[in-house]
């Protein structure tokens, strides 16, 4: 197995246990990271933020905080997409082994984390979420799929040039 490869299945499975650990915090500690993620927005983005009162702060913090989740669902789905894709990108082989076995690996972790996520105190399992996370995971293997392509597309020049 290459090296290659092998730091794909590395990176693919710390990503999974980062996702894991996200999950196993219970809603009360999700909310209050979502909150100060919301927070850190309107400081950034939010001309004068820093002036309202507290409870305008919290109130603009907690308006955004279902597009943050979601967000939050889809790119770290994205880059679970993207990390195993790698582990299979390989120009010599089907678009099936390259795009479908990776996605359903992503999709079925997506879905095993919902399911435990049933068992986490504030916290709930949607197949709303398994949908947005397959769509960031398919996000993710179009991206590395395109990179590969572009790869070996550029390597296959080089060998033209030098034939």
């Amino acid at each position: 197995m290459i090296l290659r490869r092998k730091l794909f299945i590395i990176f693919t499975l710390i990503w999974m246990a980062f996702i894991f650990s996200f999950s196993s915090r219970s809603g009360d500690v999700s909310s209050q990271d979502s909150n100060h993620v919301g927070m850190i927005i309107g400081e950034v983005f939010i001309p004068g933020f820093e002036q309202w009162n507290d409870t305008k702060q919290d109130d603009f913090a907690d308006a955004i905080d279902h597009p943050i989740r979601k967000t939050a669902h889809a790119m770290e789905y994205a880059v679970l997409g993207f990390l195993t894709a790698g582990i299979f990108a390989d120009g010599r082989k089907s678009w099936k082994w390259r795009m479908v076995l990776p996605w359903l690996i992503a999709a079925g972790y997506a879905a095993t984390d919902e399911f435990h996520q049933l068992f986490v105190p504030g916290r709930s399992g949607q197949v709303s979420d398994v949908i947005l996370d397959s769509a960031g995971a398919a996000i993710g293997v179009l991206i590395m799929t395109g990179i590969e392509w572009l790869r070996v597309r550029k390597m296959a020049q080089k060998e033209g040039q030098n034939g």
